[in-house]
């Protein structure tokens, strides 16, 4: 068994963990019947700032969240809140800690499906000469890195999968580089994905900028 074939076990054994924990809340979240009406006011009065008023950011600073799966916003909501027995949240966020401690958990039920009502607007890949390489680690992966394809768990046009994996596609690059980035860092920075920890720490810095320049204009 080669090494890539080994690492894909160890992330899937790990992903099926963390689904686990995951499946409950998912539970949780179908049995709540979301408010688009009051998902749109939160978005409105709250998230438009940073994220648009339809979840379509006007700079890589802040996330596309429009087409975005429900479940996941609602785990990444949670995250950002230090939980019961912990001494820290998954994801530092200060300016998101803040707006999600606000949020009562039908609200992030509410303003996660808003936005996974809405349509991402498109984007682009800017820089030819890293396409080809973006384009074989998010088709491909680094088999000599042990780094698996990013289509593998995200899809080959970056759509994901509700639940489990983010969608990607049309993704500003900055945001896409900053999240690659902490998770490398772990914890303090992003501790939620333990799958999304050690593949990031395999990749360079020119890897990470060229895969998510790919992702940017993915669809």
């Amino acid at each position: 068994m080669n090494r890539l074939c080994k690492t894909l076990m160890v992330l899937q054994v790990t992903v099926a963990a963390g689904l686990m924990g995951l499946a409950g809340q998912s539970g949780a979240a179908e049995a709540a019947k979301p408010d688009l009406n009051r998902g749109q006011q939160i978005a409105t009065q709250v998230c438009a700032a940073c994220h648009g008023a339809d979840g379509n950011s006007a700079t890589g600073a802040f996330p596309k969240l429009a087409g975005q799966h429900q479940e996941y916003l609602v785990k990444q909501l949670k995250d950002f809140k230090v939980q019961a027995g912990a001494k820290v949240a998954a994801r530092k966020n200060d300016v998101m800690a803040g707006f999600a401690g606000a949020l009562s958990d039908q609200d992030m039920i509410n303003v996660a499906a808003y936005f996974a009502s809405q349509t991402s607007k498109p984007g682009f890949a800017h820089d030819k000469s890293t396409i080809a390489l973006g384009q074989q680690i998010y088709r491909g992966g680094i088999a000599d890195k042990g780094v698996p394809a990013c289509a593998s768990c995200h899809g080959p046009t970056g759509q994901g999968m509700p639940i489990q994996y983010p969608r990607l596609s049309w993704q500003w690059q900055d945001y896409t580089v900053a999240q690659l980035t902490a998770f490398q860092q772990g914890s303090g920075a992003r501790n939620n994905n333990e799958a999304m920890h050690t593949i990031a720490s395999r990749l360079s810095e020119n890897e990470i900028k060229a895969v998510a320049d790919y992702i940017a204009g993915l669809h």
